[in-house]
């Protein structure tokens, strides 16, 4: 009886926001037709009369027009967001009282509404700080932080309700935590080809990590299927609608690879944001250093040596990647600091105008602040303005001795001797310059540094460059040359965080000078395993550095909510530590098969994929360990079945059948999942192979 009246309260309160709703698509339809007359009439005035002046029509972009502008896209972006609610205005509830006051409800939706001159809103947006009570674990007393601080609360009941298409499908009262049966029901669902927003379905872990401080760096180490990289996408979102203004179009994310960029493209723009700068450390490396993509060999062609046991590219990795190499190149810095420099004095015409001593100073003692080759190219410029000195004044000598002698001259031999004093004034002027000349030419001979690059190739013995080499060059750029990037950024999403170096983010943190970070990764999905326990899991040493340390707050998320039960506990196998606690969704027993020939191999794979495509599955892996073994197999799969090959990173996946080695499958997912073993694969490697599939894994091994 109790439901049936629950259902009808929400029945009639669906029925009233969609007529709020419908009045507020109407009335912002006309608001942006008026917006839209406005410049359709500014631009036939500007842009018309005054084709052919260039000035007139940069005035079109007057402080009144560019408002305008801006109006109407606000008012675009709001009738896309009241659209979307049409779909689905809410999905939760939560009755809660703030000190002795009355009680109060409030329904949380994906984007907020709240009708003019009226101070209550209508929907709440979920990334408004008083919407954290429906993400809270339990019932009761708690708080929540807005702007003013610390708020308490007591929490009444939450209520989840499901709406589709504008219809009312179901109501669900929780007393301890986001009903099960929603958050089942979402994950049982096939993969789309791209990630999906989470808002329905946040749990109270991950509500907190998404609204972490602002001013930290949240470090989250959780296992497969945690939600890592959608927790670090929301909480984009979450800060970029409470602090718009400091972060703004200020946010960068780094993701292992551009297929995984294009995977996590659609999520933003889901959550109402756009614009956000996504890069992978390559590409962001290369710009910056300012090296063509051909001159180093990539990160992928690099991983494919070292995963399929080129032990020199192994030996690289972990050498390159190490705290020692680190101390190697502090150290290098160091001496090129005390020793690079072979101080000679200044002189100009055989007199010294700067002295040893004097540029000692220069650089041990005025300009000691700086890096060692941005100081020294401010000390050039200090020592050629020296020059510079010494030449007006010689300039300035002979120009007063010439006015002399013209002086001392009789006056009937003045236009007699006039040409000969200035031939030989332009005479001495000549000997001035090549002094001048001179002086630069023995400054520039010790002066002057190598190009980084060479600098850090002598450094490290380095014939060819490739993707480890980048960082280092990169280190070696803030720290000799102070070296930033250009664009200010002000929050930083690294995701896959485990394969980063501490060089890496050194190098990150140094050029960005970046106080915010969001870092997610997998302490047990490193694709090579060093000695070294992953760098993003000691970071507070890294940010103690600074004049004002940043706090590194780690989180751990054990729960694994993309697979099955059977899936996560044969992965976890493959771990040395078992720390997964896998959501409780039962599904197809993991499916293990052994064959003899190329023939018996093709056959078994075929009658696997199209038993999952009986089953309704859609995106379909294929995943091997390296290029090599797909290379090798897939003209032979592709003469049977319609699939395509992922061997290269600049491929973007639309979903369907794919073919993909496991270092480009990383972060990943997909509905069914079959690992080939073809020969013998690191534990971690089959651990990441084994943890892209949600509802069917099979194993081949040949």
């Amino acid at each position: 009886m109790n439901q049936e009246i629950n259902f009808l309260t929400e029945q009639n309160k669906l029925d009233e926001v969609q007529k709020i709703l419908n009045q507020e698509i109407l009335k912002y339809l006309e608001r942006r037709k008026g917006v839209a007359k406005y410049i359709l009439d500014a631009r036939k005035k500007f842009v018309e009369e005054y084709k052919d002046d260039e000035d007139q029509i940069i005035d079109y972009f007057d402080h009144e027009n560019y408002v305008k502008e801006e109006a109407y896209k606000t008012i675009d972006k709001r009738l896309n967001e009241f659209t979307i609610l049409k779909e689905s205005p809410y999905f939760g509830k939560v009755t809660f009282m703030e000190e002795e006051n009355l009680p109060e409800e409030i329904y949380i939706g994906r984007y907020g509404l709240t009708v003019e001159e009226n101070y209550e809103p209508v929907i709440v947006d979920w990334r408004a700080p008083i919407a954290s009570l429906f993400y809270k674990g339990t019932l009761g007393k708690t708080e929540y932080t807005c702007p003013t601080g610390e708020v308490d609360a007591d929490i009444l009941s939450r209520r989840q309700i499901i709406i589709k298409k504008g219809e009312l499908k179901g109501v669900f009262d929780s007393e301890v935590d986001i009903k099960d049966e929603i958050l089942q029901m979402v994950l049982t669902e096939n993969s789309s080809d791209k990630l999906k927003d989470i808002v329905m379905t946040i749990q109270s872990e991950q509500d907190e990590i998404i609204r972490s401080d602002k001013n930290k760096a949240i470090v989250v180490n959780g296992v497969a299927g945690s939600g890592k990289t959608t927790i670090a996408l929301h909480r984009i979102s979450y800060l970029l609608y409470n602090y718009r203004k400091q972060f703004g179009d200020k946010v960068l994310i780094f993701g292992p690879n551009d297929i995984f960029m294009d995977y996590i493209a659609q999520v933003l723009p889901s959550l109402g944001e756009g614009g956000i700068k996504q890069n992978t450390f390559e590409n962001f490396a290369k710009k910056e250093i300012g090296i063509e993509v051909s001159d180093v060999k990539s990160f992928g062609s690099y991983m494919e040596e070292a995963m399929n046991g080129n032990q020199e590219s192994l030996k690289e990795y972990k050498e390159k990647s190490s705290k020692r190499f680190l101390e190697f190149l502090n150290k290098n810095i160091k001496e090129l600091t005390d020793n690079y420099f072979e101080i000679n004095p200044i002189t100009f015409n055989g007199e010294e105008i700067v002295n040893v001593k004097e540029i000692e100073e220069l650089f041990n003692l005025h300009y000691n602040y700086m890096p060692l080759f941005r100081r020294s190219e401010k000390i050039k410029r200090v020592l050629i303005s020296k020059i510079k000195d010494k030449r007006d004044a010689e300039v300035y000598k002979l120009n007063a001795e010439i006015k002399e002698k013209i002086a001392s001259l009789p006056k009937d031999q003045i236009d007699v001797e006039k040409n000969n004093i200035e031939f030989l004034r332009r005479i001495k002027i000549r000997e001035i310059i090549r002094h001048v000349i001179n002086s630069r030419k023995e400054l520039d001979e010790w002066i002057n540094h190598e190009n980084i690059i060479d600098l850090y190739k002598k450094l490290t013995n380095t014939e060819e460059l490739g993707y480890m080499d980048l960082s280092g060059i990169l280190y070696l750029m803030v720290k000799l040359e102070g070296k930033k990037v250009k664009e200010e950024v002000k929050h930083i999403v690294i995701d896959e965080a485990q394969d980063y170096s501490i060089i890496q983010f050194e190098v990150i943190k140094e050029l960005t000078g970046c106080k915010s970070y969001t870092i997610v990764g997998d302490s047990n999905q490193r694709l090579i395993t060093t000695d070294e326990e992953p760098a993003m899991l000691n970071l507070q040493p890294l940010f103690n550095k600074d004049k004002i340390p940043v706090e590194v707050k780690q989180y751990d998320l054990n729960k694994s909510y993309r697979s099955t039960q059977q899936i996560m506990e044969y992965a976890t196998q493959f771990l040395k530590e078992d720390r997964i606690v896998p959501l409780v969704r039962n599904g197809e027993p993991v499916i293990v098969e052994e064959v003899c020939s190329n023939e018996e191999f093709i056959d078994t794979l075929i009658s696997i994929i199209e038993d999952y495509e009986d089953e309704g599955l859609e995106n379909i892996a294929v995943i091997f360990n390296g290029n090599n073994d797909l290379r090798e197999f897939s003209h032979m799969i592709k003469e049977r079945i319609s699939i395509q090959s992922f061997d290269r990173e600049d491929i973007l996946y639309k979903g369907g059948k794919v073919l993909i080695p496991a270092y480009l499958a990383k972060g990943l997912e997909f509905d069914g999942v079959i690992v080939i073993e073809n020969h013998e694969i690191d534990s971690l490697v089959k651990y990441i192979m084994c943890t892209r599939a949600l509802h069917r894994l099979s194993v081949i091994k040949k």
